[in-house]
């Protein structure tokens, strides 16, 4: 046989320790994980000894455990639980580029990926993937000689529940209302100020640069949740929006109508301090302000901040080893932020610092540099001066 299945606990899930024991997803047989039925899905777990969340009993192992028991409580066989021990089976991580743990695949029936989830702590977003998966499985065993089996699937899907639906909900409104924070005058258009995708977010954008006003601004075609959103949270049904100091203004009418009274719109929306006195106007994305600041936040977290690959009792690459080993010989304090669970501040980081590779190393908020200007600064002794300092 291919797979281990657990003897004990969770008769559901199919333990992988070895790629040996990985043909099914090394080579699943007519292009289907595991060579069942055409309508099999599956979910692929890859896990770390070292790592506690995705160990047994952790937080991570003890979501996946409950995914695939209530499934075979429910006597339904439409998706495959792989728990994959990641270091011990390089094959199968190299396939699926597995670099974090843990890292979570989606599969359809034909191997491909729906969803992944790489590394992070957000537990909430597993069950929320398994839920995408067991959708677009219902999707796939809806035949003619069975057409509500869609339906039926749905209604029987365990992670249709309040619960879920509550943190999604709560989850989306704090972000929402970092947006609509996140710059004085706050502008969700289609498309951007220099691309505008529609006559009415191209005007607003008009209105509000004849007044020589600098915004930030938010392009809701790159982001159906916030466009969708942002609907039911200002209870307005139309884009764009202005947004005033966090308060909804309006839409484009409500803007056309402020600019045609006695003092216009600056005068009617009080935003006298925000015009630009050279007559230039400043937009700026929402989303980078919010990255720039979280990674300021980030870089001053600590007055020695490392970013690298992993963590440092168990770094994730030699570079990230090097440094680790390096900062350890002087016996000073010091934290690091494994890049490996946050893509975002991974890409992000590059070009906040100017700096393309990782490891960084931060002193007081700067830069100092990379492992190769560690070691040059450790030769010649600045870098004991710099972290005693």
């Amino acid at each position: 046989a291919y797979h281990n299945l657990l003897s004990s606990n969770n008769m559901a899930i199919i333990d992988i320790a070895t790629d040996a024991s990985a043909s099914a997803l090394l080579s699943p047989p007519s292009g289907n994980v595991g060579g069942a039925a055409a309508t099999t899905k599956a979910v692929v777990f890859f896990w770390a000894e070292w790592h506690a969340p995705s160990s047994p009993k952790g937080v991570f192992d003890t979501v996946f455990c409950t995914l695939a028991s209530q499934q075979q409580g429910d006597g339904s066989d439409e998706v495959k639980f792989y728990r994959v021990l990641a270091e011990e089976c390089p094959e199968v991580s190299s396939k699926y580029n597995v670099n974090a743990v843990p890292t979570f695949l989606f599969l359809q029936p034909d191997g491909s990926i729906l969803d992944r989830i790489d590394g992070g702590e957000d537990v909430a977003r597993v069950t929320q993937s398994f839920a995408k998966l067991a959708s677009a499985s219902s999707a796939v065993v809806t035949t003619e000689s069975s057409p509500s089996a869609a339906t039926t699937s749905e209604q029987q899907s365990p992670l249709n529940n309040n619960a879920t639906d509550n943190a999604t909900n709560t989850a989306l409104t704090s972000r929402l209302q970092s947006l609509i924070t996140s710059s004085p005058i706050m502008l969700f258009l289609k498309g951007t100020p220099t691309s505008p995708k529609c006559g009415f977010s191209r005007q607003a954008v008009e209105l509000l640069t004849s007044c020589n006003l600098s915004f930030g601004y938010f392009n809701i075609l790159e982001d159906e949740d916030v466009r969708q959103g942002l609907k039911k949270y200002s209870d307005w049904p139309t884009y764009p929006q202005l947004y005033v100091r966090g308060e909804l203004a309006g839409g484009l009418d409500i803007m056309k109508e402020m600019a045609e009274d006695e003092g216009g719109l600056v005068s009617g929306l009080g935003l006298e301090n925000y015009q630009s006195s050279n007559g230039a106007t400043l937009a700026t994305d929402a989303n980078e302000t919010a990255l720039n600041n979280k990674l300021s936040a980030l870089v001053n977290r600590h007055k020695v901040m490392l970013f690298m690959k992993g963590i440092p009792s168990s770094p994730r690459c030699g570079f990230s080893r090097q440094i680790v080993e390096i900062l350890d010989s002087y016996n000073v304090s010091y934290d690091a932020f494994n890049i490996l669970e946050d893509e975002e501040v991974r890409q992000g980081l590059k070009v906040y610092s100017d700096w393309p590779t990782y490891p960084q190393l931060y002193c007081g908020g700067e830069l100092v540099g990379g492992l190769d200007i560690v070691q040059e600064m450790q030769e010649s002794g600045d870098l004991k001066i710099l972290l005693e300092g």
